[in-house]
């Protein structure tokens, strides 16, 4: 028993020790720092200045932040229902039994296999641009000229135009969760409530829908985390500054990181960026909570 727990000890050891370098050590030290004053992240110790949870303070008192916050729970509410909801459907679509199943499901999927860069890039260059994008064309080639004058870029809609072409990117991904946990559930289920009458529709509401409650809890938690990490979108829709209308948390971090060309609204300070992505990482945390605790699936069985 002794020669057992020194062999498991030996061969933990070395994903322990890489565990706390790569994961632990870099948390730990990222609360620390939001609780300072640093100019730059490679900065000595010595140099960093104590400000307690000023940087905190500081940064909800900031309009530009604020707003960060209010499209992030944008996008995670309205973007959250938009994705897994489209999502849920085409699950329910593949799983009923379609035909060419594998095709449609490759099909749905493929967006989540190209690079964000080039999904947003396609996005604003071939789909909203005024000039020749598909939308603009789309709407005039069918008479609907007030849609084909709409500017998906300009700043009143570009964070319309930003949601939409995410959700799109995304969808794919959480139709398959969803139909990985339809494909759990037993056709005894379905075919017992045939019998009793049930259509497809009620099959859908009274079976699938509770018994894909897990599901739900992992696509859930997944998307808050989706969300926080929300950049790349961002970024590429307002390349050069930070837009009120597509900036997020992370945006807004990494400019306090490495500093901004409108530097009236943000100034450089790798202890307020700390504080930006300790928030960031409470909120995932937080959805994860209210999720298990509004989403009870212990007494469910499949």
């Amino acid at each position: 028993m002794k020669k057992n727990k020194t062999m498991i000890a030996a061969f933990a050891l070395p994903a322990t020790i890489l565990f706390v370098l790569i994961f632990v050590y870099p948390v730990i030290r990222t609360v620390f720092m939001s609780f300072f004053s640093i100019q730059e992240i490679t900065d000595s110790f010595s140099s960093w200045v104590f400000n307690g949870i000023d940087n905190y303070k500081a940064l909800m008192g900031n309009a530009l932040y604020r707003t960060s916050w209010i499209n992030l729970l944008k996008i995670f509410f309205l973007g959250g229902a938009i994705t897994l909801g489209v999502s849920l459907l085409l699950a329910a679509i593949l799983k009923s039994g379609v035909k060419l199943k594998g095709f449609w499901q490759a099909v749905i999927y493929m967006p989540n296999i190209i690079s964000a860069v080039a999904m947003a890039t396609m996005w604003i260059q071939y789909v909203f641009n005024s000039t020749y994008g598909f939308l603009p064309n789309f709407f005039k080639a069918i008479g609907l000229e007030p849609l084909a004058k709409i500017q998906w870029l300009a700043p009143d809609m570009k964070f319309a135009a930003l949601l939409i072409s995410y959700c799109f990117g995304t969808i794919g991904h959480y139709m398959l969760i969803w139909l990985s946990g339809m494909e759990r559930i037993s056709p005894d289920l379905y075919e017992a409530s045939s019998i009793d009458g049930a259509n497809k529709v009620q099959q859908f509401i009274y079976i699938t829908l509770p018994l894909l409650r897990s599901m739900l809890k992992t696509n859930l938690t997944m998307w808050a985390i989706s969300c926080s990490g929300f950049f790349i979108w961002s970024k590429l829709f307002s390349p050069i500054t930070a837009d009120t209308s597509t900036i997020v948390p992370m945006i807004y971090m990494y400019e306090k990181l490495f500093g901004a060309a409108n530097t009236d609204d943000v100034t450089r300070d790798a202890g307020s960026a700390a504080a930006i992505g300790v928030m960031l990482c409470i909120f995932v945390v937080v959805m994860f909570l209210l999720t298990n605790k509004a989403i009870k699936d212990d007494d469910i069985e499949i």
